[in-house]
C-alpha cells in the first residue's frame, strides 16, 4: 500500500497499478537492464523503453521498503523525465515490474503486454548481438495511431459505419 499510494500521490494521472512477479519482466529487473523497444507490439504501448530503476540500499530497504519502493521509481521517472502515461511500467531492479494506467483495468492490460513484450525481447535478444531497437519512426508511428488527440487505429476509434479505418 505505500509503494501505491506514494505513487498515485507523485503522480496525480495515474488511477491505477499493478505489481507482478510476472517470469519474463522479472528476468528483466533481476539483470537490471531495460526492456528494449525492439518491435511494434512494444510500441502499440510503450513510447520507448520500459526502465529499470536502481537497486534498493540496504537502508531504503530496512526503513521503509515500501514506500521507498516508490521514491526509487518516482525518481528514474522524473530524472529520466520520463511519462509515465506514455511508458506506463517500470521495472525495480532485483524485484519485479509495476505498470500502470488510467484506471486498474488499463494498469492490468498494460501488465499483460509488458509480459508478452519481455518475452518475445528476451527471446530476440538471443537470436543476435546487432542493434535492432525499433526505429524512432516506426516507434512513433504505432504509438501515435493509439494514443493522443490524433489517434485513428483501433476499435474505440472507428468510424459510426462500424468498420475501421483504412
Amino acid at each position: 500500500t505505500p509503494t501505491h499510494a506514494y505513487l498515485y500521490s507523485a503522480f496525480p494521472e495515474i488511477g491505477g497499478i499493478v505489481h507482478t512477479h510476472s517470469p519474463w519482466a522479472v528476468s528483466f529487473a533481476q539483470a537490471g537492464m531495460s526492456i528494449p523497444a525492439l518491435g511494434t507490439t512494444h510500441a502499440d504501448t510503450f513510447y520507448g523503453p520500459v526502465p529499470v530503476t536502481p537497486a534498493l540500499t540496504k537502508e531504503e530497504i530496512e526503513n521503509d521498503y515500501e514506500l521507498n519502493t516508490g521514491k526509487v521509481i518516482e525518481r528514474k521517472f522524473k530524472n529520466d523525465k520520463i511519462d509515465p502515461m506514455a511508458v506506463p511500467a517500470v521495472l525495480v531492479r532485483q524485484h519485479g515490474p509495476f505498470s500502470c494506467g488510467k484506471d486498474a483495468a488499463e494498469a492490468v492490460h498494460n501488465a499483460k503486454i509488458l509480459e508478452v513484450v519481455a518475452e518475445m525481447d528476451y527471446h530476440s535478444l538471443t537470436l543476435t548481438n546487432d542493434d535492432i531497437n525499433v526505429p524512432q519512426f516506426l516507434l512513433d508511428k504505432h504509438y501515435y495511431r493509439k494514443h493522443g488527440t490524433n489517434a485513428y487505429y483501433g476499435q474505440n476509434n472507428a468510424k459510426s459505419t462500424g468498420h475501421a479505418p483504412r
